[in-house]
């Protein structure tokens, strides 16, 4: 049995948290005997899903071998749950289209935070990337003529959206994954990364354990990318698997040294599904993608009037999703929702034909459930789905501003700003993807002059870095053995239920005080934590993940506080409007004495983009009528 005195420090200790970091390691005797794999590897990708993939391609064919390891099957990560499309401005159905509008449409929909530079790499590479993807085999959909169909996608101007069917995020995964085996490029799944090896200067590597066999593994690395998602699993309500998207990349990012930027957006999907009292497993918060609401579907409260025409007459259901989640819990909370807390969402009015051929999973997802989907409405509900936050990079590199360290991905901040686009989270993966991965490879190619390189031709550990990774294994043997009275499982129930009181759709000072403090009593009680299970185990898995979860959930917390107005999906009641004071970034640093925020200027459009803006380009609903 482990003293559960040190079971809450086994947990902090997991991710990095003991921030006396080499120093003491290489001078505390920690009694360590451990074993462990080492590995050694020019570029260590941490994340398997499309960013860690398109940046392991470039990488590969810059000469550069990589190692990407994810935490589940290789070509299963969060990617396939993106179904609805990826867009570019093509000018398939809408030749007036083009990239500047596509940047004006995302810094629109990003109520002007976004990174200037990021916002324009999306919207200039992607024309070329889904060209690209096309020709390694991604089978867009096509119109009679052969070209790549476009719909519509909420607050966009034009149809911009590509997509399969409703499954786009598998089949670019698919896409993806095919051209990484034709190019060798290995991999290894079930691996998880548990902490970054950094010296204060650099990162050199990180900290992980198998997690088929239980096995210590100690990677060494001349250059570490983080793709490893975002954190919208902190809510109990969200559209993610429970063990997926809890904060680890960012948590690593932050812990290693990098600077976390607009934790505070947090985006709720207008449309998750509701739990129905006789289903038999869970689907709540599941995503009923916006696919439906780009064919047609219309939403309706349970009074049976179809309520957006009161809140946004002209985009209707296609309008921003903070704008379409805040009407349905406005809806729900005065009364005009359904007995099981959500609206009607409803297709029906379409052909059978229509509905099977271009929303296939979603039809064949309720007919599982005893739906027919072409026959009747479904019951929906807003759901934590995507997080705008995450680490302030130079989207030119994907420099984190720790030496070594890159990232990626939804793991990063910058390109959606308050709010994201609907059908920009595959296309930032596979645009910046590829740019971080080109950069990366001529950064680790100019490197070893002056430096200490292992018999492999990689960089050496430097004093105090091993005893660091040593120390880390013990922490995880620890957290193995905690056998205390507290599931790990119940404490992230709990702090899902936390986070959807004090920091959901609606928010204020008190809740979020509330919050917090809430946290705090819920850290407390890590060290009395009981792990059930092997390291093999998902019980160990989840507790792995809690220093995690707890730090981003801070995070959203403080960047919550901070920011004393309403923008984007970050709606404070008692700062109800918009400032144009508050046109910046709030940005998140380790400091002495816990998390030290801070404020810059967010930057602004370039010449091109401001005039697309000032054009007033805007979807109306009434096209799909």
């Amino acid at each position: 049995m482990v003293p559960t005195d040190r079971n809450a420090e086994a947990v902090d200790r997991v991710a990095g948290a003991d921030r006396d970091a080499v120093g003491a390691a290489a001078d505390h005797d920690v009694d360590i005997d451990v074993d462990y794999e080492e590995v050694s590897v020019p570029v260590l990708v941490v994340g398997a899903g499309a960013a860690g993939a398109r940046a392991a391609i470039a990488l590969r064919q810059n000469g550069v071998e990589p190692l990407v390891i994810g935490k589940r099957d290789h070509g299963d990560a969060h990617t396939t749950w993106a179904a609805g499309g990826v867009n570019a401005a093509l000018g398939t159905h809408d030749p007036e289209d083009d990239w500047t509008i596509h940047a004006a449409d995302t810094f629109d929909e990003g109520h002007f935070v976004n990174d200037p530079t990021a916002v324009e790499l999306v919207a200039r590479e992607m024309p070329d990337r889904i060209r690209e993807l096309a020709d390694w085999g991604m089978p867009f959909d096509r119109t009679p003529e052969g070209d790549i169909d476009q719909r519509y996608f909420g607050a966009q101007s034009y149809r911009r959206t590509c997509f399969v069917g409703d499954r786009t995020g598998e089949a670019m995964l698919d896409t993806l994954v095919a051209k990484a085996q034709e190019l060798e490029i290995p991999y290894r799944d079930n691996v998880m990364v548990t902490r970054l090896l950094s010296d204060g200067e650099r990162v050199h590597g990180a900290v992980a354990y198998d997690m088929e066999d239980g096995g210590f593994v100690l990677f060494r690395a001349d250059a570490v990318v983080l793709a490893a998602g975002g954190f919208s699993a902190v809510y109990d309500r969200h559209s993610s698997r429970d063990e997926e998207n809890n904060g680890d990349g960012p948590a690593l990012a932050y812990e290693a040294g990098a600077t976390l930027m607009d934790t505070e957006f947090v985006q709720f999907h207008p449309t998750g599904m509701v739990q129905d009292p006789d289903w038999e497993d869970d689907w709540g918060g599941r995503l009923v993608t916006e696919a439906v609401r780009g064919e047609g579907g219309r939403l309706f409260n349970a009074d049976g009037e179809r309520f957006m025409e009161k809140y946004s007459p002209e985009q209707m259901e296609l309008d921003a999703r903070d704008v379409v989640a805040r009407a349905i819990a406005r809806e729900v909370r005065e009364g005009r929702g359904t007995e099981n807390g959500g609206v009607f969402l409803d297709i029906s009015h379409r052909e059978r034909e229509f509905v099977e051929r271009r929303l296939p999973r979603m039809y064949e997802r309720f007919k599982s459930l005893g739906i027919d989907l072409a026959e009747e409405p479904v019951e929906v509900a807003p759901t934590a789905h995507y997080t705008m936050g995450g680490v302030d990079v130079d989207f030119r590199t994907g420099e984190t501003g720790v030496a070594g360290l890159y990232a990626v991905g939804e793991t990063v901040a910058g390109v959606h700003g308050a709010n994201r686009l609907g059908g920009n989270s595959l296309a930032e993966t596979v645009a910046i993807g590829k740019l971080v991965g080109d950069h990366v490879a001529g950064a680790v190619a100019s490197m070893g002059e002056g430096e200490s390189h292992d018999e492999e031709g990689h960089g050496a550990l430097p004093d105090g870095l091993r005893a660091l990774a040593e120390r880390g294994f013990r922490a995880l043997a620890d957290l193995e053995a905690s056998d205390g009275d507290v599931a790990p499982e119940e404490l992230h129930a709990e702090l899902g239920r936390l986070m959807d009181d004090c920091a959901g759709i609606l928010r204020d000072e008190a809740r979020l005080h509330e919050g917090l403090d809430r946290l705090r009593e819920l850290r407390d009680r890590t060290g009395d934590l009981q792990v059930d299970g092997d390291r093999t185990s998902l019980d160990f898995e989840y507790a792995v993940d809690l220093a995690f979860s707890f730090t981003m959930a801070e995070a959203i917390l403080r960047g919550a506080l901070v920011r004393e107005e309403s923008r984007g999906a970050h709606f404070r009641s008692d700062f109800p409007e918009r400032s144009e004071s508050w046109r910046k970034n709030v940005l998140v640093r380790r400091g002495d004495l816990g998390m030290a925020l801070s404020t810059r200027p967010a930057g602004l459009p370039s010449e091109a983009v401001q005039e697309a803006i000032d054009e007033g380009h805007e979807l109306s609903y009434h096209h799909l009528e």
